[in-house]
């Protein structure tokens, strides 16, 4: 999704309400888009940023090249993907080239009727339950959404979504690790966003599940009536029927590698904040802990062991990228906006001994742990009066923590 020469696509009017006649027009056109181009072409997401998803497809049903490229300012956004480069122009042409052979192979209406058989449902910025989080992808944003399920997907996407991602070749402290967050974060009414894949994306959907609340959405790289990987058809259908099941890529496609890469900025996108629990060096989930971060998105990583190449890229998000240190749940929580504080660490242990000011606590060390000391003796080790022993002495027999007999004292209790 990184261009490779930098270009500045004018901003997109704002969505204005639209007639019955034109709303149909508009969703039809973005249904072609889908079909007819991939989630990476950057030129297609400008070509509908620009002039709006319906003038744009007759542009190309016109092979009118020329008029798109002026349109676009004469530049074209540089994509990977393309064959090999050239003149504006020469570029602009070849978009069309690709997008009409797919055009020619389209029947809308047989896409549509297969995907509400299947209970697919189609959402476009012009539906009530299209997310606002997405407007933060601008000219990226997809051309439309599938989703399934009974989960209303504006709904699940409030202030309490996080992505957990990592990577398929999990360890099982990998694994154990996201079950528990997600369990947690979904126990506190919060929706798990992951990809649906085998080994931590799996470990998280599976932690939410188990939660009594919250909810986890899955986000796939290919159609909705195609579920992959077909290792988790099981827990993907149990998403279906309890949550939701979401993807840019119309029912029949295929899911590929640059669509994994091009779904992970859907990922990033519709999560207050990404965490990567584990990841090997060039794991795919920190391209989404990446593009996560390009939306000024907060991302958190879990440590692993040093010597763990499964960890490697967390360690390196850690290190590198500024992402935050997630240990525990409450970690989890600090990173969603306005969220509430988590508070201390669950690891954290009070005591009597974190009330002592550190001249009681220099007394008390100075009582043997397992014998009788002299109060005298006390004052000649610690170089303190012998009224200020005794009075400290007092406050130490109160809390419990010494004994005093005959101008002596010992250890009441062990004292950690």
């Amino acid at each position: 999704m990184t261009a490779q020469d930098p270009m500045t696509v004018p901003d997109p009017a704002p969505l204005d309400p639209l007639s019955s006649a034109t709303r149909e027009c508009d969703r039809t056109a973005r249904i072609t888009w889908s079909l007819m181009a991939e989630p990476s072409d950057l030129i297609a997401f400008a070509a509908c940023a620009v002039l709006g998803p319906a003038a744009a497809l007759e542009v190309v049903r016109s092979q009118d090249a020329a008029t798109l490229l002026r349109a676009l300012g004469g530049r074209l956004p540089g994509q990977a993907a393309d064959p090999a480069h050239g003149s504006p122009i020469a570029r602009t042409t070849r978009a069309i080239e690709r997008w009409t052979a797919r055009l020619a192979r389209i029947d809308v209406e047989e896409v549509r009727t297969d995907a509400e058989r299947d209970g697919i449902r189609l959402l476009t910025p012009h539906d009530g339950e299209w997310p606002e989080l997405l407007e933060d992808l601008q000219e990226t944003t997809p051309h439309c959404l599938w989703v399934q399920g009974p989960g209303r997907l504006d709904a699940l996407l409030g202030a309490r979504a996080a992505a957990l991602v990592g990577s398929r070749a999990s360890t099982p402290y990998g694994e154990d690790t996201a079950a528990m967050l997600a369990s947690a974060f979904a126990a506190g009414g919060g929706t798990v966003v992951s990809g649906g894949a085998y080994g931590i994306d799996a470990a998280a959907h599976r932690g939410a599940l188990a939660a009594d609340a919250g909810a986890t959405i899955a986000v796939l790289a290919g159609g909705l009536d195609r579920l992959y990987p077909r290792g988790n058809t099981q827990l993907l259908e149990t998403i279906r029927e309890r949550h939701l099941l979401v993807s840019e890529a119309p029912p029949g496609t295929a899911p590929t590698r640059w669509r994994f890469l091009a779904r992970n900025r859907l990922i990033a996108a519709l999560s207050r904040t990404t965490v990567v629990v584990e990841a090997s060096w060039r794991s795919g989930a920190l391209s989404t802990a990446r593009l996560a971060d390009e939306l000024s998105r907060p991302v958190g990583a879990v440590p692993g062991p040093v010597t763990s190449a499964a960890s490697a890229g967390s360690h390196r998000l850690l290190r590198d990228r500024g992402a935050v240190l997630i240990t525990e749940p409450g970690d989890l929580l600090d990173l969603l906006p306005g969220g509430p504080a988590s508070g201390e660490s669950g690891f954290a242990v009070q005591d009597e001994l974190d009330l002592l000011t550190p001249a009681d606590r220099r007394i008390l060390d100075a009582v043997p742990p397992r014998s009788s000391i002299a109060e005298a003796r006390i004052a000649d080790e610690v170089g303190f009066r012998p009224a200020e022993v005794d009075a400290a002495l007092a406050r130490l027999e109160l809390l419990g923590l010494v004994a005093r007999s005959s101008q002596r004292a010992r250890r009441a209790r062990a004292a950690s």
